[in-house]
């Protein structure tokens, strides 16, 4: 497939056309329905008192289906299509990476009544990942480390974006409008019209909206890709740690999975031996470490801080402020068994500093998040922070 990666720096999204090979439109169109049915009988099974018969397909604002879960021989060609080299590859090229890997298969089915539009957003919260400017700088000055994807089987206009707002901060203008009403169209943002079987691959930084959730039928593909072995570490790095469902696939699909989940366990494996460091207090293996997972020279505080957030995964789980804290972080599931008590207490006090940097005494505050007011910086990072100045109070413990 033809495109220029550049566009996505640029501006943070790439709609490509023809995504879906023609004679892969009618199949995976009748493969997802099939898996739909399924859903549709497990939420009629799991409906609560008072619910509507359907369940959550009735009530539900956008039903979604985890897809990995449904999947068997029959729907394999939905798999099939998520290692394609129109998504697949093209994540990895436009991610200058050694490969990407999957982190979600979602598929979005309309809801049964009109419900409108949902606010806009970015798929950013800073308290488990870190300020915005410092994910977009990241990005700027290396590559994406993790894209999203919308790929219809029928034509849909639902996704709106602002251009370039993946390269900065939100405007006063915006902040203005999104207060306001944040169900509104912004200023600058513009409709993304894809014919069925098209696709468009952002960056989540990126200002977008759902702009109308209607009754209007909806069969679209959503998912998300990681790289590995690219310039930086994905603030998105979790992976499917249970194979399971790959059982039902083709032994090619099945080699791809396994591959992945390999090139995730050597980085598991890369950052217990950083942390390790970090005990030790052993500055020179903590950053020869940390550029390993990190290549690219400029962002690699934005490593050490998404670090941070894996070791307060590993040791208090959750957060007061977000309870379902780290969902995009699932290394912290193989490494806590391989720390002591001691040990996770000792990790802890290396990073808590580094993790009241990215807090301000006053409640912060932006609109356009995906949080609600709390003490972590939204936005900017904090002035002067380096891996040096994080290091530095290592030496007086």
């Amino acid at each position: 497939m033809h495109f220029d990666p550049r566009k996505l720096f640029e501006d943070g999204f790439i709609v490509l056309r023809g995504v879906v090979p023609p004679d892969w439109l009618g199949p995976l169109r009748d493969s997802f329905e099939r898996m739909v049915d399924r859903q549709r009988e497990i939420w009629t099974r799991e409906r609560k008192p008072g619910d509507p018969p359907g369940g959550a397909w009735e009530t539900g604002h956008q039903p979604r289906l985890q897809f990995e879960t449904l999947v068997d021989g029959d729907t394999a060609n939905t798999m099939a299509f998520c290692l394609h080299e129109n998504t697949m590859g093209v994540s990895r090229r436009i991610m200058n990476s050694e490969a990407a890997g999957n982190t979600g298969f979602m598929f979005m089915c309309n809801p049964v009544t009109d419900r409108g539009p949902a606010p806009w957003h970015r798929d950013i919260h800073p308290i488990d990942q870190a300020p915005l400017r410092g994910l977009q700088d990241d990005l700027l000055h290396n590559a994406p480390g993790y894209l999203q994807w919308n790929i219809p089987l029928y034509d849909d206009n639902v996704l709106w974006v602002v251009p370039k707002s993946h390269r900065r901060g939100n405007t006063a203008e915006e902040n203005r409008c999104l207060a306001q009403d944040p169900h509104e169209p912004l200023p600058g943002g513009v409709q993304v019209e894809l014919n069925a079987g098209d696709g468009v691959v952002y960056t989540n930084t990126i200002l977008h909206w759902g702009s109308n959730y209607s009754a209007r039928t909806r069969r679209t593909i959503h998912l998300g890709y990681r790289s590995y072995g690219g310039p930086i570490f994905p603030y998105v790095n979790r992976t499917f740690r249970d194979l399971g469902f790959i059982e039902c696939l083709p032994s090619d699909l099945q080699t791809v999975f396994r591959d992945i989940r390999r090139r995730y366990d050597d980085e598991t494996d890369r950052i217990e031996s950083i942390f390790r460091a970090a005990i030790d207090g052993d500055e020179d293996a903590f950053q020869e470490g940390v550029a390993a997972l990190h290549p690219g020279e400029a962002g690699r505080i934005i490593c050490a801080v998404l670090l941070s957030k894996i070791v307060y995964k590993m040791r208090f789980a959750t957060h007061p402020v977000r309870p379902h804290y780290g969902g995009d972080i699932s290394h912290d599931e193989g490494l806590k068994p391989r720390f002591t008590v001691g040990e996770l207490d000792a990790l802890w006090r290396r990073f808590e500093p580094l993790d009241e940097e990215m807090q301000s005494d006053a409640l912060q505050f932006v609109p356009g998040f995906q949080s609600d007011p709390m003490h972590y910086y939204f936005e900017e990072m904090p002035s002067g922070l380096s891996m040096g100045s994080f290091m530095a109070g290592w030496r007086n413990n």
